[in-house]
C-alpha cells in the first residue's frame, strides 16, 4: 500500500503536464491501443485514458485510465505486454522514463491475484484462515479421510432471489420474470443445490446456505417441547446424568410466524454434562413421523454455551443403515444445522430416528439439545401489507383500518422456492438481520439479509469477535446470480464477476485487518475458472465480461472475501441454449469449486488435489453362484492433473432399502457375495486426497432360488441433457419441450413451465408480460424428476418376478469389450430417452446416440449367435434419423437385425398402450399407462417411437391407445426380439411392468408354433 500512496502523491504533487498537443496525441494512441488489449482478454468496451501526466525530473510517466481498464483479468505476460505498448508510443517523447499505468486508483500490477504472481506477494490481501481443528460438523461414519481438499473449511454459498411477498400488490411474486422456461430466482438453485454444494461438500467443506436445502414439500419437527404443530415422538434416556430444562428455545408453537416472531425463543432447550464412559450415556431420541418414504433432510438445533462441547455425538438412523456426526456445539447454536439427506420409510418407527448422547472426548462440558427437523416443508411465515402509521395521512386511515382486517398469508409454495428472508426468520436469525426494512419491504430485505447473515454466522470468531453471532469461522462467499441483457446474433453474453474493495463504511479493510483486495483476487480466480472450463468443453465462443469493483450489497456487506457472479444472462436464448443443459451445469459448477480449492489452498500455503470424476465402464458379473464381480475404469480429467483416484468407495443396497456408508477398495474391481432372493443394488465412487466424486450408476444383481437362468440388463441411458431448441429465420426461436424436453440430472428444481412466446419482436414490458422467451408457471413449485441412473433395479425387481437371475452392467463396459454379450442367453437394453443430443449452439458433436456403430456390430454377432434381445426405448428408431440423411447401413441394422422399421415419431398424443392378439400367446391382453407428464416420480416422455414389424417372422404385440400405431414387435427365428418404441420403465403400474417382463422372457423361453409374415 505504500507504493500507491507513493504514486497518488507524486501524480498530484510532483508531475508536470506534457504539451497538450503531444499529450493528446499520447494520450488517444495508448486508449486505442489498451482497448484492443484489454477486450483481447475481456468484452469490457471502450477503454479511454484520462491523464498522461511526466515527471520531468524523476523520468516517470504516469498513464490514468478508465476503469474499464481494471475491469480485465491481470497477468504478468499482460501487465508487460500493456507498459511495453505504453513504452513504445512514449519512448520519442519520454524516452528512458519509467511507466505507471493507473486504472480504478490502483497500478495495474496490483490488480494481478497472488496466485498467479512470481513475485512481490501482497500478503496484505491474503485471507488465510488456519483450517478449523474442529470444525462445525464432521462426519464421523466416513471410511476416507481427505487431507488436500477442503477440510476443516466453512463456504457460505446463497443462490439468488426467491418467491416473496411483495407489499405493494398485497401478492406473493417472483422477484424476476419467467423466461426460457425457468426464473432466476429457481435457475441459480439447480447449479448451487445440485451440483456445487455436492462438489463442496465431497471435498470436505462444511457449506452454510441461507436458504432451504430440501425440496421435499413434506416436513416433520420433533422437539421437547411438543405442540399440534410438532409431530413425531420425543424420548429421553437418563443414566448417571439427567437432561434438564432451560430457556430460551424452539418450540413450534404455532401454525404461521408473522413479522419479527422467532419460533427459537418460544420454547426451551436441553442440556447435560458430557462423561467419556459409553456405557453410562444419557440419550435422547427423535423419531419422526413422515406421510411417504423418501430421502429427507436432517437438521438439529441446540445451544451454544460457554462450557458447550465441541463434540456432540449425534446419529442418524436410516434405511442405509446409520450415520454419526460429531457437531461442534460451542459455534451456531439456537438455528437449524443440516446434518445431511438421508432416506426414511413412511410413518414413525424407532428404528429410524436421530440420536443424541453425552459421550464426549471432555469431561464436564455440556451438550444441549433442541428440535430435530426432518424434511423441507412448506413455507409457514406469514406476510400482509404493510403501514408505517407514522406516515399516513387521514385519507390513509380508512385504508389501514382495511389492512388490519386482512389476515397474513404464507407463500403456499414448498418453502425451498422462497427467498432467504423466510429461511432466516423460521431458522432463528435475529430480525434485524433478515428484516432491514422493519417489514416494510420484503424484496429489498432478501437480498440484503444474506450479506449481513454472513455477518452473524462470523460474529464472535476469529474473524469478528466483537460481533454478535454464530461464532463459524467462514473463508469465502459466493452470491450466484444470473444476469439480464439480450444480443440481436445469437452471441453470447457470458460471464460477469463482481467485488467490492471499499465496505458500507469506506474501508478497504476487513474486520480481520486483511485488505478487501482478497474479495477481487476470488472473483477473478473463479470468473477464470469458469470461462476456461466452459470454453474448453463446450463453447469457445463463451465470453468473458467485466470485472467490476462496485457497490452492491452482496459483495459490499460480507467481511469475509466474497464474489456475485452474474454466471450469463438468463434473457439471452444463446446463453440459455447452455445454461438449461446439466452438462454445462456440472462443468460451472466444478469450475467455481475448483476456483475456491485453489485460492483457499495458495492462501494457506498447502498443496491442493482435485477430486476425481465419476467412473465410467461399471460392470457385474457372477463368478460363482454367490458371488458377483463388479469392475469400473477411473476417468481421467482432461482440464485436472490432480484429479486421479487412488481408491474407491463401493456402496451396497440391499432390496429397497438405502445405499450403506460403503466399503473401500484400492483395486478397481471387488468381489462381493450376495444372497440368493434378494436384489443387490451397487454404486461406486472414486476417492483421493482431494475428496470423492459423484457416484456412478446403480447396477443391480439378483441370484434366484431355483432358476439358473440370467438376464444381462445393459444401462444404456446416460443422457442428460438441456431441452432442444430451435432458429427460425431469425424471427423467433426458443425451446420447444413438446419435441424435446430434455432429461435432467437426478431431477429439475428450476422448470416453471414450457416457453410460450417464441417471437424475437415481442420486447419486456413487465414481469407478468417479459416478451421474447416467456414461460408459463404451472410447474413452479414442482420438482421434476430426471435420470436417476437406477433403472436397472426396475427392471430387475419385474425380471425377479419372473423369477429368473439377473446381472447388470453399463454400455461403456460393452462398448469397451468388458462385457461379451455372447455370454449370456438374455439381454434387457434399456435405452431410455437415449438418442443424439447436441449441447449449445450445436456445433460440436452430438452424444449419446441409441445405437452406437460398436454397439449395433455387438447386437449383430449376439443375434446370429441366437441370443433373446429386449429393447425399450423412446427414439430406438427415430434416432435412426437424427442427421439429414439416413445411413443405408444403420437402416439395414434396423430392419435386418432388430427386425422392425421406424412408422413416426409422437406416436401417442396419450400415455396408454394396449397389448394386441398376436401369434404369441405369452403377451397377454393389457393396458397400461406411461407417464407423459412432467412428474416427481419418474421421467416422463414427450415422444415415443412407432414401430412396425419388418420380415418374416416379426408381428406387432403392442399398439398406443388413440393412435392404434405399433408400439412394440416381436421376431421369432433363428434369434428373438421384444422391441419397445416407449421405455419399459416408464410404465407406471409396477403390476403391468411386472406383467409384461413375464410375458417377454416366456416368450424368449418357449418356441410358438406358429409365425405369420409382416407386411
Amino acid at each position: 500500500m505504500q507504493r500507491i500512496i507513493l504514486y497518488i502523491v507524486l501524480v498530484s504533487l510532483l508531475f508536470v503536464q506534457a504539451p497538450a498537443s503531444a499529450q493528446k496525441s499520447i494520450e488517444n494512441q495508448i486508449s486505442d491501443s489498451l482497448t484492443r488489449i484489454a477486450n483481447s482478454f475481456a468484452a469490457v468496451g471502450k477503454v479511454s485514458v484520462s491523464s498522461v501526466v511526466a515527471n520531468q525530473r524523476e523520468k516517470r510517466l504516469v498513464v490514468t485510465a478508465s476503469d474499464r481498464l481494471s475491469e480485465i483479468p491481470f497477468r504478468p505476460g499482460n501487465v508487460k505486454r500493456i507498459y511495453d505498448m505504453i513504452k513504445k508510443v512514449s519512448a520519442r517523447k519520454y524516452p528512458d522514463f519509467a511507466i505507471s499505468c493507473i486504472t480504478d486508483k490502483l497500478p495495474i500490477e496490483e490488480l494481478i491475484p497472488n496466485l498467479y504472481r512470481t513475485t512481490a506477494y501482497d500478503n496484505t490481501r491474503n485471507f488465510a484462515l488456519k483450517s478449523a481443528k474442529i470444525p462445525l460438523v464432521t462426519n464421523l461414519s466416513r471410511p476416507y479421510s481427505i487431507s488436500s481438499g477442503l477440510s476443516g473449511r466453512h463456504i457460505a454459498i446463497w443462490s439468488s432471489h426467491g418467491w416473496y411477498f411483495n407489499q405493494g400488490v398485497s401478492t406473493w411474486l417472483w422477484q424476476r420474470p419467467r423466461l426460457f422456461q425457468t426464473v432466476e430466482d429457481l435457475y441459480t438453485q439447480a447449479y448451487v443445490m445440485s451440483f456445487l454444494v455436492p462438489m463442496l461438500e465431497n471435498a470436505g467443506a462444511n457449506v452454510l446456505i441461507p436458504k432451504e436445502r430440501d425440496t421435499q414439500p413434506y416436513e416433520n419437527v420433533v422437539d421437547n417441547d411438543n405442540s399440534i404443530f410438532t409431530d413425531g415422538r420425543y424420548r429421553e434416556h437418563n443414566y448417571r446424568k439427567n437432561w434438564r430444562t432451560a430457556e430460551p428455545g424452539f418450540a413450534n408453537s404455532q401454525k404461521n410466524y408473522e413479522q419479527g416472531e422467532n419460533p427459537f425463543n418460544m420454547g426451551t432447550y436441553k442440556y447435560v454434562n458430557t462423561i467419556t464412559n459409553p456405557n453410562e450415556t444419557s440419550i435422547i431420541e427423535w423419531i419422526p413421523e413422515l406421510p411417504e418414504e423418501g430421502s429427507y433432510a436432517v437438521y438439529v438445533s441446540y445451544k451454544s454455551l460457554n462450557k458447550s462441547t465441541s463434540d456432540a455425538r449425534y446419529t442418524v438412523y436410516h434405511k442405509g443403515g446409520k450415520t454419526e456426526f460429531s457437531v461442534n456445539q460451542t459455534m451456531n447454536g439456537g438455528t437449524w444445522l443440516y446434518l445431511g439427506h438421508f432416506r426414511f420409510p413412511k410413518g414413525r418407527s424407532t428404528h429410524f430416528k436421530i440420536e443424541l448422547s453425552n459421550l464426549s472426548s471432555s469431561p464436564d462440558k455440556i451438550v444441549t439439545a433442541d428440535a430435530v427437523k426432518v424434511g423441507g416443508g412448506m413455507g409457514n411465515i406469514a406476510r400482509k401489507p404493510y403501514f408505517n402509521a407514522q406516515a399516513l395521512t387521514n385519507a390513509d386511515s380508512v385504508a389501514k383500518l382495511v389492512a388490519d382486517t386482512i389476515k397474513a398469508r404464507t407463500s403456499l409454495y414448498p418453502r425451498f422456492t422462497e427467498g432467504a428472508r423466510y429461511w432466516l426468520q423460521w431458522a432463528g436469525i435475529p430480525d434485524s438481520i433478515y428484516s432491514r426494512t422493519k417489514g416494510m419491504n420484503d424484496y429489498s430485505d432478501d437480498f440484503q439479509s444474506r450479506g449481513f447473515w454472513l455477518n452473524y454466522l462470523i460474529g464472535g470468531s476469529s474473524l469478528a469477535p466483537k460481533r454478535q453471532g454464530l461464532g463459524i469461522p467462514v473463508d469465502l462467499a459466493l452470491a450466484f446470480h444470473t444476469d439480464a441483457g439480450t444480443t440481436k446474433n445469437d452471441s453470447i453474453i457470458g460471464t460477469l464477476g463482481i467485488c467490492s474493495v471499499t465496505n458500507s463504511s469506506g474501508k478497504t479493510f476487513f474486520e480481520n485487518g486483511v485488505s478487501r483486495m482478497a474479495s477481487r483476487d476470488l472473483t477473478d480466480i473463479i470468473q477464470t475458472q469458469i470461462v476456461s472450463d466452459v470454453q474448453r468443453l463446450h463453447a469457445p465462443e463463451w465470453t468473458r465480461r467485466g470485472l467490476w469493483n462496485k457497490s452492491y450489497s452482496e459483495s459490499r456487506v460480507p467481511e469475509v472475501p466474497t464474489m456475485l457472479l452474474e454466471l450469463l444472462s438468463h434473457q439471452n436464448f444463446a446463453d440459455m441454449r447452455y445454461g438449461l443443459d446439466p452438462r454445462f451445469r456440472f462443468t460451472v459448477s466444478r469450475a467455481i469449486y475448483k476456483a475456491m480449492l485453489k485460492y483457499i489452498a495458495f492462501n494457506s500455503g498447502q498443496k491442493y488435489v482435485v477430486q476425481p470424476l465419476a467412473v465410467e465402464q461399471f460392470s457385474s458379473r457372477f463368478v460363482s453362484r454367490n458371488k458377483v464381480e463388479l469392475s469400473w475404469e477411473a476417468v481421467t480429467d482432461s482440464l485436472e492433473p490432480t484429479a486421479t483416484p487412488n481408491q474407491y468407495i463401493i456402496y451396497t443396497r440391499i432390496d429397497n432399502a438405502d445405499f450403506d456408508k460403503g466399503i473401500i477398495s484400492k483395486n478397481n474391481k471387488v468381489v462381493i457375495e450376495v444372497q440368493s432372493g434378494k436384489i443387490y443394488s451397487f454404486k461406486v465412487a472414486a476417492v483421493n486426497n482431494g475428496g470423492i466424486s459423484f457416484p456412478s450408476e446403480v447396477l443391480s444383481v439378483y441370484r434366484a432360488a431355483n432358476n439358473s437362468h440370467e438376464v444381462l440388463i445393459v444401462n444404456g441411458f446416460d443422457r442428460v441433457s438441456g431441452p432442444g431448441s430451435f432458429t427460425l429465420n431469425h424471427t423467433s426461436a426458443g425451446f420447444n419441450n413438446d419435441d424435446d424436453a430434455g432429461v435432467p440430472y437426478m431431477q429439475d428444481i428450476s422448470f416453471t413451465g414450457k416457453q410460450y412466446e417464441f417471437s424475437r419482436s415481442k420486447a419486456w414490458q413487465s414481469d407478468e408480460n417479459p416478451g421474447f422467451g416467456g414461460s408459463f408457471g404451472n410447474y413452479d413449485n414442482k420438482v421434476i424428476a430426471g435420470n436417476t441412473f437406477d433403472y436397472c433395479f426396475l427392471h430387475g425387481n419385474s425380471i425377479k418376478q419372473a423369477d429368473f437371475s439377473f446381472v447388470s452392467t453399463s454400455l461403456k463396459a460393452v462398448l469397451n469389450s468388458k462385457i461379451k454379450l455372447t455370454d449370456f442367453r438374455y439381454i434387457d437394453i434399456i435405452l431410455g430417452k437415449q438418442k443424439q443430443t447436441y449441447l449449445g449452439n450445436s456445433k460440436k458433436k452430438a452424444e449419446f446416440k441409441t445405437f452406437p456403430l460398436a454397439l449395433q456390430k455387438s447386437l449383430n454377432q449376439y443375434c446370429q449367435s441366437g441370443g433373446n434381445l429386449m429393447i425399450s426405448g423412446a427414439y430406438i428408431a427415430s434416432d435412426f434419423y437424427q442427421d439429414a440423411y439416413v445411413n443405408t447401413d444403420e437402416k439395414l441394422f434396423m430392419e435386418s437385425v432388430l427386425k422392425f422399421r421406424f412408422k413416426m415419431a409422437k406416436a401417442s398424443f396419450s400415455s396408454k398402450v394396449k397389448m394386441v392378439n398376436s401369434p404369441f400367446p405369452q403377451f397377454n391382453r393389457a393396458e397400461f399407462s406411461l407417464f407423459n407428464v412432467p412428474n416427481k416420480y419418474n421421467y416422463y416422455l414427450e415422444s415415443t417411437d412407432a414401430i412396425e414389424p419388418a420380415g418374416v417372422g416379426a408381428v406387432t404385440v403392442s399398439r398406443y391407445t388413440g393412435t392404434n400405431q405399433s408400439a412394440g414387435i416381436v421376431y421369432s427365428g433363428k434369434y428373438k426380439i421384444c422391441a419397445f418404441g416407449f421405455p419399459f420403465e416408464t410404465i407406471q403400474s409396477e403390476k403391468e411392468r411386472n406383467r409384461l417382463m413375464e410375458s417377454v422372457l416366456t416368450f424368449f423361453s418357449t418356441t410358438p408354433k406358429n409365425v405369420i409374415v409382416a407386411k
